[in-house]
């Protein structure tokens, strides 16, 4: 009888161990019996401290995850488009043994990189080997998709969404004529567009009554520099992405320099996003990256006092124009000490400064007559407009200790990259106006220049846009149309009171002679 009790017993006990719970198909006697055969398996040293965690770990390697909750993955992560996009930059050139081929005469317009940040990041300035390595093979890939003559790391320009890898080059010689080709098609497309306007607006004011014109006249519109000159001297182009197509920036133009001195912007790493702000700007991204590039180079770019000299012209031109430079032969490198020194003696802006107009070279927008008798009598009779000053800015080459103080603050900060072991370091120095702007010499001869930042200039105090100008009157203000004040009470009665008077003096004098003719 106590064995059939006993054996009543387990069976309510296994049968208990068996029930399932609610939404789910396990029961605690199969986990327990999972628990002990992997202990058994495994045999720890300390299976009863263990007990917990190996039940954890058999209840997990049950869990199978809910469709409803988790949702499968869609297409490839953002890494491995990224390693898709990057994978043709370590395709080499391969030959018919399958070996790739190799010239030493070959002349590579581009310096290695991978030595020029190498020397950077002495200095404590860098963007890491992997990144410096895959933007060397991106600016051999543009070689062989521009036929450009020299090309360069400029640097980075940082992005909200994505930044801006740029390389700063020039046009071999006959291949920037397609550039203005091009550039003249887009300009006669937006005046035949603006034609077109106004051939509208002249219909419609046909239909509509004739309202007074504005007196307000636009200022002249600037010329942008030509090609291989000013501001224009260089050629950009962009990517977000090493192995990303890249993408050639437009000239700049003098109003957008100008424009881009007036806002402050960060940029979002799309070059069709429209730039909002006040005074507005007369373009897209890609025309505000252009304008601070070139505003950075003009002020951030320097070389070892020396190293450039104006070339000696047999033909003299405009003594106002510009120089071209060329490498010093005779140029031989000073002690790095020099070069770390923070009077800057030693250092030089290798490109022309832009002046106030957005111009190397200044512009007079008022235009000269060729021949006084030519004049007609009606413009004899109108004032001649004022003769401008020509604007005037510091010369190439000059000495970049020559620089205004930036808020009390040096324009550029010098140091070594080592004083422990001097013999292998380089001298660095960083501008204050520019945060981001560096430049290196080394013991070999060779220097360059970088920029990695947002592409903002420095200011220690918040940033406050122009207001906007003062209204302009619609109509001339004069006594014809201004409008008399209304009388006050006492004013009125006054008036009341002498019309009064008036009358009755008018009758007085009728009475007598209606007396009179009645005699």
């Amino acid at each position: 009888m106590e064995n059939a009790h006993l054996e009543e017993q387990v069976h309510a006990a296994k049968a208990f161990f068996l029930n399932t719970s609610d939404g789910d198909s396990s029961n605690l006697y199969d986990h327990l019996a999972e628990c002990l055969g992997k202990i058994l398996e495994e045999r720890p040293d300390n299976a009863l401290g263990k007990f917990e965690e190996i039940s954890r770990s058999v209840k997990r390697e049950k869990l199978s995850p809910r469709p409803d909750v988790i949702q499968d993955s869609q297409g490839i992560s953002s890494r491995a488009e990224v390693a898709t996009i990057q994978k043709s930059l370590f395709m080499s050139s391969q030959g018919e043994d399958g070996d790739a081929e190799f010239d030493d005469e070959v002349d590579v317009p581009f310096p290695n990189l991978m030595d020029v940040m190498s020397n950077f990041e002495q200095g404590g300035i860098g963007i890491g080997k992997d990144q410096a390595y895959r933007i060397f093979l991106a600016l051999k890939q543009l070689t062989t998709q521009q036929p450009l003559a020299s090309v360069r790391f400029w640097g980075i320009i940082f992005g909200i969404e994505a930044s801006y890898i740029i390389a700063e080059g020039e046009y071999q010689e006959g291949h920037e004529e397609e550039e203005e080709e091009e550039e003249e098609e887009e300009a006669k497309q937006e005046d035949q567009d603006g034609d077109g306007e106004g051939k509208d607006n002249e219909e419609d004011s046909e239909e509509k009554d004739v309202l007074p014109e504005s007196q307000w006249k636009p200022p002249p519109v600037i010329p942008k520099e030509e090609t291989r000159m000013g501001t224009n001297k260089k050629v950009y182009f962009v990517c977000n992405t090493p192995g990303d197509k890249w993408v050639k920036l437009p000239h700049v133009k003098p109003a957008e320099i100008v424009a881009a001195r007036c806002i402050r912007k960060l940029f979002t790493g799309n070059l069709e996003s429209p730039v909002v702000g006040y005074p507005p700007f007369p373009g897209r991204e890609e025309h505000l990256l252009r304008a601070q590039i070139g505003r950075i180079s003009a002020t951030t770019q320097i070389s070892p006092a020396g190293y450039y000299m104006c070339e000696e012209e047999e033909d003299e031109g405009e003594d106002d124009a510009p120089k071209p430079i060329e490498v010093n032969p005779e140029f031989e490198m000073g002690k790095l000490s020099e070069y770390a020194d923070g009077s800057m003696n030693n250092w030089s802006h290798h490109i022309q400064y832009i002046l106030p107009q957005g111009r190397c070279q200044w512009f007079n927008p008022v235009p000269k007559a060729d021949d006084e008798f030519e004049e007609d009598e009606e413009d004899e009779d109108k004032e001649q407009p004022e003769e401008l000053e020509p604007e005037t800015g510091p010369q190439i080459l000059t000495a970049v200790a020559e620089d205004e103080r930036v808020e009390g603050m040096p324009a550029w900060s010098a140091r070594l990259s080592s004083s422990i072991i001097p013999q292998y370091a380089v001298a660095v120095v960083s501008s204050n106006l520019w945060p981001g702007a560096h430049a290196y010499v080394s013991g070999k001869n060779n220097f360059e220049n970088i920029y990695i930042g947002w592409g903002l200039k420095y200011s220690s105090t918040p940033f406050n846009p122009l207001l906007p100008p003062a209204v302009q009157d619609e109509f001339p203000t004069g006594a014809d149309i201004t409008e008399t004040k209304d009388p006050t009470a006492e004013e009125e009665a006054a008036l009341k009171a002498l019309q009064e008077e008036a009358e009755k003096a008018a009758e007085e004098e009728e009475e007598p002679e209606d007396s009179e003719d009645e005699g």
